[in-house]
Formats: C-alpha cells, sequence, structure tokens
C-alpha cells in the first residue's frame, strides 16, 4: 500500500482493490505464495496483466503484480471495470479478478465506525476477506499469448500516413499495411 500511495501521492480505496485483486489473482495462478513470496523471482516477463480501468484501480494492480505498461507487461483496455485478468504466460493461463457486487455493503459492516462511506471503504477493503471480497475465474483469451506479447524487435511503416508501426500491430487491407487509425480504428480525427 505504501508504494501504491506513493505514486499516487495518496491511498484511496480503489488502490486497495487494485492491490488486493492483483495479488488474489497471482495466489491463484501459483506465481506468489501465501506470505507474497515470489515463487519465480527471476522470470520478469511471465507475468501479463490486463486492466479494465484507468486511475486508481490500475495503478494499485500495477504496484501488486510488478506489471507496467512500460514494461510491456501491463495492458490497459479501459471497459470501466475495476477488473484485471493475470495471465502467466509460460503456463498458459489466465485469471480475472473482481471485486464482489456486495463489496461496497460489506464495507459498511467491516468499518461501522468510519468517519465517512469513502473511509470506511478504504479500511474495510483492507479486512474483507478474499473470497468475500473478490470473484475469481478461469478465463480463455480471445487471443493467444504471441498475438498478445508480439516480437518487440517487429516495425512495419503503415502505407497511408507513413508512420513506423511495431510490435505487430499493424493491419492488412487490400494488399496494404495500415496502422489501426488508417484501418478505421481511431481515437482522434485530424483538424
Amino acid at each position: 500500500m505504501e508504494k501504491s500511495a506513493a505514486r499516487h501521492r495518496h491511498l484511496c480505496p480503489r488502490q486497495i482493490l487494485g492491490i488486493r485483486i492483483g495479488l488474489y489473482g497471482l495466489r491463484r495462478l501459483g506465481l506468489i505464495d501465501d506470505d507474497f513470496q515470489p515463487r519465480f523471482a527471476n522470470d520478469r516477463k511471465r507475468l501479463l496483466t490486463v486492466v479494465e480501468t484507468d486511475g486508481c484501480g490500475a495503478d494499485g494492480v500495477a504496484v501488486a503484480t510488478n506489471c507496467y505498461v512500460g514494461r510491456r507487461t501491463l495492458r490497459v483496455i479501459d471497459f470501466g471495470k475495476m477488473a484485471a485478468t493475470m495471465v502467466d504466460t509460460f503456463a498458459e493461463r489466465a485469471v480475472r479478478v473482481v471485486p464482489r457486487a456486495q463489496a461496497r455493503t460489506l464495507a459498511q459492516q467491516y468499518a461501522p465506525t468510519a468517519r465517512s462511506r469513502w473511509h470506511a471503504y478504504l479500511e474495510a477493503y483492507q479486512l474483507i476477506p478474499d473470497d468475500s471480497l473478490l470473484e475469481i475465474k478461469e478465463v480463455t483469451l480471445t487471443q493467444s499469448i504471441e498475438q498478445l506479447l508480439s516480437r518487440p524487435t517487429a516495425r512495419a511503416v503503415c502505407d497511408a500516413c507513413g508512420e513506423e508501426i511495431i510490435n505487430e500491430r499493424e493491419q492488412k487491407q487490400e494488399g496494404r499495411i495500415l496502422c489501426r487509425s488508417c484501418a478505421g480504428d481511431r481515437y482522434y480525427c485530424e483538424l
């Protein structure tokens, strides 16, 4: 929690949920033991984590799993959900962890004297047992691990805009190599 608070400049309930989600997933995958010690300390890129929101919760997951965007071990696919999928790339096994629907209600029970709901969440999310706070399911990825990870040395040039595309993220349309933007998957429009 100290690492997450230092990165985020404060500690909030969603960071705690993110930390709990990350640690629970790691334990279920067998990548850490019950004392939170890594079982495969030298396998830096063994774990790939996908978070389904940006912000506080993602910071908590990142700190707990030691996965980061810049290291290409953390992906943010913003579905607006406090959820994360942890993938053991060696065992080719994945688990998705989410808070249970009753987590907020439970927080009031675990911290009845908290000065506000926010403080109740902050306190209770540290106390509620994993099985009561979190739901975990084994999942299968819709892309192969090889497609997700790609080859970091792969490079292509978009036939439309001329920009470089890395990590095998190019798309082929009508015999042309295109970046996602030129292929129609844009999040911006040029002025």
